[in-house]
Order: structure tokens, then sequence, then C-alpha cells
């Protein structure tokens, strides 16, 4: 990566990436048992947050071996004009080689029960969990976005996975036009069973540090996901 590592206490795993250093860092959480299903989740544009922490822990729980890597190397922000220019130094083909490395991390580690991923991710992460998945082919076994796509442009006939997502109709930021035309394009290009679900929500439904959170459609998004991942991350 470009940008400067700086350190972050969420940190807790080092693996080989394509960054300019080789090297990236993350967090990861092994469920109580002592094993699972690996599952990458990926962060929103305001980086490795204790919100996103509370994801690989939640699925941790669930009995899942997660791990969130930090994809700006250690910077968080609370700023929406940082966090987009944060965003642009990470374009959604780059993020999803930087994630490869995660992926290989997550299937070598001897916790990992499952052959393929699950990943999941949120707004920006969103976009590159469709991205990672067209890229890793059958590696991912599940691709789950919260409102978030990759540009038109984006090539899904690498894509292997199955796909779940999660938009909100009072979303301004990813419009339904926008989501059902992906939805139509994985469908053509792939010919993976890909299904949309709309909530009564706006943008970032689910991060409850954010005035959008709504618990309700949040809950019922994170049913449908658990579920999602059990059946297809084996």
């Amino acid at each position: 990566m470009s940008h400067e590592q700086h350190a972050n206490p969420r940190q807790n795993v080092t693996f080989d990436s394509a960054s300019e250093s080789g090297h990236a860092h993350g967090y990861l959480r092994v469920p109580g048992s002592g094993s699972g299903p690996g599952v990458i989740v990926v962060q929103e544009w305001w980086g490795l947050t204790d919100h996103v922490a509370g994801i690989v822990d939640r699925l941790a729980a669930e009995g899942f071996v997660a791990l969130a890597p930090d994809l700006y190397g250690g910077r968080t922000t609370h700023d929406s004009e940082e966090a987009a220019r944060f965003m642009t130094e990470l374009p959604p083909e780059r993020a999803a080689r930087d994630l490869a490395g995660a992926v290989t991390h997550l299937l070598q580690r001897p916790e990992t029960t499952s052959s393929t991923v699950g990943a999941v991710g949120f707004c920006m992460g969103g976009a590159f969990v469709l991205a990672l998945a067209a890229q890793q082919g059958e590696r991912v076994g599940a691709a789950v976005p919260w409102y978030g796509v990759p540009g038109p442009d984006t090539d899904f006939s690498g894509l292997r996975a199955a796909v779940l997502g999660h938009f909100g109709e009072e979303d301004s930021s990813v419009p339904l036009e926008a989501v059902r035309a992906t939805e139509q394009r994985l469908r053509e290009q792939a010919g993976v069973p890909a299904r949309f679900e709309v909530y009564p929500a706006p943008h970032a439904f689910y991060n409850d540090e954010r005035p959008n959170y709504r618990r309700e459609s949040a809950e019922l998004a994170w049913e449908r996901t658990t579920a999602f991942l059990r059946e297809h991350v084996r």
C-alpha cells in the first residue's frame, strides 16, 4: 500500500499480501470451539474501527473463524471527507489484490475447517467483496455485500460464489437502479445464485455507531447472513 503503516490496537495478526510492504495486518477471532468455517470481513470507509472488530467478534460467536484485514494500514477516521480520500486511494481492484492475501491466510490456518471462505463487506467493503469474489473464483463460497456495489465496468465472469446482498430502499448513495443492474449482471456474467434483499432503511443501517442504524432491518439481515454463510461456506 502507498500509505504509511500506523499502529492500530485492533491488529492481532500479520499475513502476506500484495501491498508494497509485502504484508498486511488484521483482526482475527476464532470461535470458542477452536475451529470453524472461514469468513473475511471487509471494512467500511472509516477503517478497521471498533464497529468492524465487533462484527468479527459476533461472527466468531456464531462459530466462524473471522478475519478483518486492515486495508488502511492502521488508519481510521470519523470524518467523511478523510474517509472518501482513504477510499479513493484504494480502488476495488487493488483492494481485492490485497484481500487475496487474507483469503490465503485464512484458508491455510489450522482452525479453518472450510475449503472456501465467505466474504462479508459493508459500504465500501460491499463493493470490495464482489470484486474479491470475482478475482478469487472458487476460493470464495459466499459473498455478502451490505449497501455497496462496484462500478458498472466490473467483470463478474470469474465469480463462483453464491451472492446475498443487503440494501436500503432509502439509500441515496446506492440507488436501487444500480443494485438491480448489478444483480442482473451477476446472473448474466457469472451464472450464480444472486439474491439482493431490500430493507426499509437508509445507507449503513447495520452500523450502530451511526445515526442511520435501524435495529429491525439490521438484525433481520444479520440472521439471513449467518444462515447463508453456514449453507455455502464449506
